[in-house]
């Protein structure tokens, strides 16, 4: 009963939270609020952006509907695992379309500590980590435009 409970109240913030991240977006794109015109310029990538990131939460976000197995600490790594992994993939996303550098470098971070995070949590449960391969920011040239 925990675990659903868990399960639930961590699934209520997740929807919190996205809905949220959405709201600004949605009033700066100005179409859910009839005569609303936005005076910002929307940039030549955020629409490209914008529908890669729905793309990879509405991934995250399925994968981390795990039916309980009973396992307190198993259930929680095959939540958290799809989390992380839409976190590196966001910040990918970033790196192919973002342009600050500052946040191009925290975004290349978060790649590297979710995958570490990935791969502590799954020592902890006595598994071999995943398989060791070039971050997603290395090996590819991702446009810094």
């Amino acid at each position: 009963m925990e675990n659903w409970a868990f399960r639930r109240r961590f699934g209520a913030g997740l929807v919190v939270l996205t809905g949220l991240a959405g709201a600004p977006v949605m009033a700066h794109e100005g179409h859910h609020h009839p005569g609303l015109v936005s005076t910002v310029p929307t940039p030549a990538g955020e629409p490209a952006l914008l529908g890669e990131n729905e793309a990879a939460m509405t991934r995250m976000m399925e994968a981390m509907a795990v039916p309980p197995s009973g396992d307190i600490d198993r259930d929680f790594v095959a939540m958290m695992t799809p989390h992380h992994q839409g976190a590196m993939d966001m910040a990918v996303i970033y790196l192919r379309h973002g342009r600050n550098e500052q946040l191009r470098r925290l975004a290349q971070e978060i790649v590297v500590t979710q995958q570490q995070e990935i791969a502590a949590m799954q020592l902890a449960l006595g598994e071999a980590p995943p398989p060791s391969a070039p971050a997603p920011t290395q090996g590819t040239i991702l446009s810094t435009r």
